[in-house]
C-alpha cells in the first residue's frame, strides 16, 4: 500500500496463471486433446433429423418366423440403439405428461422392456402382467386366444388401487386380443385403462378397434 499527496493507492498483488481464466479457444483445445473426443468445431449436427424414420429402420424384418408365412417386426436391434430406445421412450412418454398415470401394466416380455422405463419417466409404480406360475403370491387370471392359439396372463391382486388410472404397454400391437386380456386384468381390480401404447402396430390386423373405445398409442405402424 503506497500514499501519494492524501491518495490511498492498493496495489493488488498478480493472480497466479493457473487461477486465471482459460481463453475459450484455449479450452476447447484440452477438450480436443481428450482421447477419441473430436474437437468441439468438428462436431457434426444435422440440419434435419427424422426420428421415426432413423427409428424405423431399427426394425427388422425376419420371414417365416414364428411360422412360415408370417413376417415377424424385430425390434431387438431397436433395443440395442441408444438413441433409438430413448426417441421411442420419450415418444410415448411424452403424450401422457400433464396426465396422472398411477401405473404402468407391461406385459410379459417385452412390454417389461418399455413398461418399466415408461414407469420411471411418468413416476408411476410398475406392475407386471405374466405368463401362469410365474408370479409367487394369489394372483387373477384370464384365458383369452390369439393368432396362433390359446394363452393365459396373471397379475398380482391388490397391486392396483380402486379407480386407478393404467397405462398398458407391449411392444407390439396385432390382433389386440394379448392387449385386452391385460386391461380385463386391470378392470378386476378396480382400475381404469387409461390407454394402451405400443411400439410397433400392425395395422391390417385391426387390434386398434379391438381395444376400443380406450384410446392406443403406436410409435410405427406397418400395414
Amino acid at each position: 500500500m503506497a500514499s501519494r499527496k492524501g491518495t490511498t493507492v492498493t496495489r493488488s498483488k498478480p493472480v497466479p496463471a493457473r487461477l486465471q481464466p482459460t481463453p475459450r479457444g484455449v479450452e476447447q483445445k484440452k477438450l480436443a486433446q481428450v482421447k477419441g473426443r473430436p474437437k468441439l468445431d468438428e462436431v457434426a449436427i444435422p440440419a434435419e433429423f427424422d426420428a421415426m424414420a432413423y427409428v424405423r429402420a431399427l426394425v427388422r424384418d425376419v420371414p417365416d418366423f414364428p411360422e412360415p408365412g408370417v413376417l415377424f417386426r424385430d425390434i431387438t436391434p431397436l433395443l440395442a440403439d441408444p438413441r433409438g430406445f430413448h426417441i421411442v421412450l420419450d415418444a410415448i412418454a411424452h403424450r401422457f405428461v400433464g396426465s396422472q398415470v398411477d401405473a404402468v401394466v407391461g406385459v410379459e416380455s417385452r412390454g417389461f422392456i418399455f413398461g418399466g422405463a415408461l414407469a420411471a419417466r411418468l413416476n408411476a409404480s410398475f406392475v407386471p402382467v405374466r405368463r401362469p406360475g410365474k408370479l409367487p403370491s394369489r394372483t387373477d387370471k384370464v384365458s383369452y386366444s390369439f393368432e396362433y392359439g390359446e394363452a393365459e396372463l396373471e397379475m398380482h391382486r391388490d397391486t392396483l388401487k380402486e379407480g386407478g388410472a393404467v397405462l398398458v404397454v407391449d411392444d407390439l400391437l396385432a390382433t389386440g386380443s394379448t392387449a385386452a386380456a391385460a386391461g380385463e386384468l386391470v378392470h378386476r381390480q378396480g382400475a381404469n385403462v387409461l390407454a394402451y401404447a405400443f411400439v410397433v402396430e400392425l395395422g391390417s390386423l385391426g387390434g386398434r378397434d379391438r381395444l376400443l373405445p380406450v384410446p392406443t398409442v403406436s410409435i410405427l405402424r406397418f400395414d
